[in-house]
C-alpha cells in the first residue's frame, strides 16, 4: 500500500514529522496514540479510515514529539505537544481546523482547543484520556508497574496480548498481530514508553474541559462509556456518541468515521469565544514597604526599576505578556504552565542579587478577554495563590501541578488553603527549589 509522503515542520528545537492527505475547503487534523507515520498505513483498516476521513477535505496526520518518525527528545508534557501541533499548523497554513485526538492524544487537543478557540473550528475526542489515575494508591501502583513494563515493552508475547486486549475481535487474526507488533516496536524504545507512561499516570485535564467553547463531539465504544460521558459532561454543549464495536481502535468499522463525517457537516461557527484557557503568573516584591522607607522614595525608584526590568526580561525569555503592572508586582499571561513556572523561578532566583525577594502564584483557568486584558475567576484566584506563597516561593494551583506531568518539575505539597474572596478549597504546590 502507497504511504503518504511525510513533511517536517520546526517546534523549537524539534522536528515534527506529518503527512497531508486529499484537499478540500476544510482541514481535519487527526493526532493518533503512541504511532508511527509510516506503520499506520501497513494496516489495511486504519489505511482505510484515514483515507475515508481525507475524502473532500484536507486531512493532516501528525506524530508528535516523542514517538515515530518525529523527533524523540527527553521529556515531553502536553505543553510541549501543544507546541508541537501549532509548528504544524502554521507550515501548512491552516488557520482554523477541526482536531480530531485519540486516548491521550485527545488531552492534547482538549488543551490546545480551550487555550486558542481562535485556532480550532471543531474538535473531537475519542476514546479520550482526561485523568491518568484517580487517587495517590493508584499513581503508586501505575508507578511500580512501569519497571515491570519497561522490560517487556518490545517482546512480541507482551505486544501480542496488548494487541489482543485492545481488540479482543482480532485476537486471532495472524496479520493485525504481526502488525501491532512492528507498528509499536517502531513507534517507541522502551525508555521512550516509559517516559510517555509516567506522563499518563500523572495527566489530569479534568480542570480544563469546562474552558473549552467550541464545538465539541466525544465518541467511545462501549466499553469506555463512563470515561466518555465524564468528559463530555464538563464540557459546555458537547454531543456524546456511542458507536458499536468491542475493540478500542477507531478503525474497527466505519461508525466512527461516520460519526465524525456528520459532526463535519454540521454548520460551522465563525464566532470566536470570548473566554479563553491562560495561565497567569502574578508576582509580588515580599516587604516592599519597609524597604522604601528605608531607601528613600528616588533610591527605592531606581532600585524598582531594575526589578521591573529583571521581570521584564525573564518574561520576555519565556513568551510571557505583561498585562499589568501595579505598584511592586507584575500580572502576566502565558500560553501554557511549564513556561510561566520556569519564568517565575529565574525571577525568584535572580530578584535577591538586587537585595529583594518576590513571591510569586501561577493559576491556570479559564479567562475572560477584555481587550488586550484577562478578567474572571481565574485570576482572582492566580493573585491569591501569590499572596499565600512565602518569599522566594513560587507557589501553583493543583490545575497547574496537574498539566505538566511529564516535565520533569518537582513539587511539595502544601494542602488545602482558603483564598480569600473564592469560594471553596483550593489545593496548593510549591515549586521544588531542587
Amino acid at each position: 500500500m502507497k504511504v503518504p509522503d511525510v513533511s517536517y515542520a520546526r517546534s523549537g528545537d524539534v522536528s515534527i514529522a506529518y503527512q497531508v492527505i486529499g484537499d478540500g475547503p476544510s482541514d481535519l487534523v487527526f493526532l493518533p496514540f503512541l504511532s508511527n507515520l509510516y506503520t499506520l498505513w501497513q494496516s489495511p483498516r486504519f489505511a482505510a479510515t484515514l483515507r475515508r476521513l481525507a475524502e473532500g477535505r484536507r486531512l493532516i496526520v501528525v506524530n508528535l514529539r516523542g514517538v515515530g518518525l518525529s523527533d524523540r527528545p527527553r521529556g515531553f508534557t502536553i505543553e510541549s505537544r501543544m507546541d508541537d501541533l501549532r509548528a504544524v499548523l502554521d507550515a501548512e497554513g491552516s488557520e482554523r481546523p477541526a482536531l480530531v485526538g485519540l486516548a491521550e492524544a485527545a488531552a492534547t487537543c482538549a488543551v490546545f482547543a480551550a487555550a486558542n478557540p481562535d485556532r480550532v473550528e471543531r474538535l473531537i475526542l475519542y476514546d479520550p484520556w482526561a485523568r491518568g489515575v484517580r487517587d495517590e494508591r493508584e499513581r503508586d501502583e501505575a508507578l511500580a508497574q512501569i519497571r515491570e513494563g519497561r522490560e517487556q515493552w518490545g517482546r512480541r508475547d507482551a505486544l501480542e496480548e496488548m494487541a489482543r486486549q485492545l481488540n479482543p475481535q482480532w485476537a486471532e487474526d495472524e496479520e493485525y498481530l504481526e502488525w501491532f507488533v512492528w507498528h509499536h516496536r517502531l513507534t517507541a524504545s522502551p525508555a521512550t514508553w516509559a517516559e510517555f507512561r509516567r506522563m499518563q499516570i500523572d495527566l489530569d485535564v479534568t480542570d480544563v474541559l469546562p474552558a473549552i467553547r467550541v464545538p465539541t463531539l466525544v465518541i467511545a465504544k462501549e466499553r469506555a462509556r463512563e470515561v466518555a460521558a465524564e468528559v463530555a459532561e464538563r464540557i459546555r454543549g458537547a454531543e456524546l456518541v456511542i458507536v458499536p464495536g468491542v475493540g478500542r481502535g477507531i478503525h474497527e468499522n466505519a461508525f466512527a468515521a461516520e460519526a465524525i463525517e456528520a459532526f463535519m457537516e454540521g454548520t460551522p461557527s465563525r464566532r470566536i469565544p470570548d473566554t479563553v484557557l491562560a495561565t497567569v503568573l502574578f508576582t509580588d516584591l515580599v516587604d516592599s514597604t519597609r524597604r522604601a522607607v528605608e531607601l528613600g522614595d528616588q533610591a527605592w525608584r531606581g532600585l524598582l526599576e531594575r526589578h521591573n526590568q529583571v521581570v521584564r526580561v525573564e518574561l520576555a525569555r519565556f513568551r510571557g505578556v505583561e498585562l499589568d503592572t501595579a505598584g511592586d508586582g507584575f500580572f502576566a499571561s502565558f500560553d501554557g504552565p511549564a513556561r510561566a513556572i520556569a519564568c517565575a523561578r529565574e525571577i525568584v532566583k535572580l530578584v535577591p542579587e538586587l537585595g529583594l525577594a518576590v513571591r510569586a502564584g501561577i493559576h491556570t483557568g479559564e479567562c475572560e478577554r477584555v481587550g488586550e486584558k484577562l478578567a474572571g475567576l481565574a485570576v482572582n484566584v492566580g493573585a491569591r495563590v501569590a499572596s499565600a506563597a512565602g518569599a522566594g516561593e513560587v507557589l501553583v494551583s493543583s490545575t497547574v501541578r496537574d498539566l505538566v506531568a511529564g516535565s520533569g518539575i518537582d513539587f511539595e505539597d502544601r494542602g488545602a488553603k482558603d483564598l480569600k474572596g473564592v469560594p471553596g478549597e483550593w489545593r496548593l504546590f510549591a515549586v521544588s527549589s531542587a
